[in-house]
């Protein structure tokens, strides 16, 4: 196999809690604890967990767009956690990022135009007035908009479009990677199915690699290739989505499965039945559980889980890739 094109090694990403007269650092809270993947060419990584797992914190500490406690990260086989920030801004024509909030990440005081060529500016990507308006009407194209929008402001347009307009601002530089961060959580469901189609599509015409952060289950099954399952901090599951979702070895992954809604009154009345509740709420991550983080949740703890902290291990066949951090499954 050749290198992926993504790897990330033990990656750490506490932030500090400050207190007292001084300032001085009290507590820290540990959003990211200990995150190891890697990433072929071409390939989309659906990243799911509930709200406050270190999703996004990893998505953004792989572009370093927030500086990482410890651990590496190395794409196309130079380290990312390295490089000097002149060096760092020229790989950033290679990783983009689309955010969540699609009325939060466009300034309101910039056209269309002048929001998606700003990145053609920066990285001076274009030599004529004319190129540069006509990359900038050819992306609008590329994801579903026309040269009639270059001169509006962000305002005059839908969630939807303006999620648009962010994908086109990440395709500007013809990057490798692109992390979509909750790219769709904040669109109707409708408008939801029409971006991940045109996703799916850039990354085809493109060959686009994707870390595709998500909450929503059935929407990772949709567009991802393989799946890893966070809580608090830690990855317990990656497989294939085919593999995740139709034979889940960790405790956590079965228990968010069984929660997904099904269409088909008949299958949801035979899943109600193997519905798995979990007991007590999501520990604090300033102060996690020792061993496994689950354990305090878990149905199948045993002693061994509060002292030690499970290890990814392969389930199956190696070539399976699916791995699971329990001491009990696998």
């Amino acid at each position: 196999m050749s290198a992926p094109l993504l790897k990330v090694e033990n990656l750490v990403k506490h932030f500090p809690i400050k207190g007292g007269l001084l300032g001085r650092t009290v507590d820290r809270v540990h959003a990211v604890d200990g995150v190891s993947f890697e990433l072929e060419a071409g390939e989309t990584l659906g990243v799911v967990g509930e709200s406050g797992c270190g999703k996004s914190t990893t998505g953004r500490c792989i572009l370093r767009l927030i500086e990482p406690t410890s651990g590496r990260v190395t794409f196309e086989g130079k380290d990312v956690t390295a490089l000097a920030p002149n060096a760092l801004r020229a790989m950033a024509r290679d990783m983009q990022i689309i955010f969540q909030d699609p009325y939060a990440s466009l300034n309101p005081r910039m056209t269309v135009a002048a929001i998606i060529g700003e990145a053609l500016t920066i990285h001076k990507l274009t030599q004529t007035t004319r190129e540069y308006t006509d990359r900038i009407v050819d992306l609008l194209e590329q994801v579903g908009l026309s040269a009639d929008h270059l001169q509006r402001y962000p305002h005059e347009f839908s969630g939807g479009q303006r999620q648009r307009i962010g994908i086109a601002r990440a395709l500007a530089v013809a990057p490798k990677l692109i992390v979509c961060d909750e790219a769709v959580s904040a669109l109707d469901v409708s408008i939801q199915a029409q971006v991940i189609n045109l996703l799916e599509d850039l990354q085809a015409k493109h060959h686009l690699t994707y870390v595709f952060i998500a909450h929503d289950l059935s929407v990772v099954e949709h567009i991802s290739d393989r799946v890893a399952v966070m809580y608090l901090g830690r990855i317990v599951e990656i497989a294939s989505a085919k593999d995740l979702y139709t034979r889940p070895q960790h405790p956590y992954t079965e228990a968010l499965l069984s929660a997904v809604p099904i269409p088909d009154p008949r299958a949801k009345r035979e899943r109600q039945q193997k519905r798995i509740l979990l007991q007590g709420d999501v520990p604090s991550p300033i102060h996690p559980p020792s061993g496994c983080h689950f354990h305090t949740r878990c149905p199948i703890a045993k002693p061994q889980c509060k002292a030690e902290s499970p290890v990814l291990k392969t389930v199956g066949e190696p070539g399976d890739r699916h791995q699971v951090a329990c001491h009990f499954r696998g």
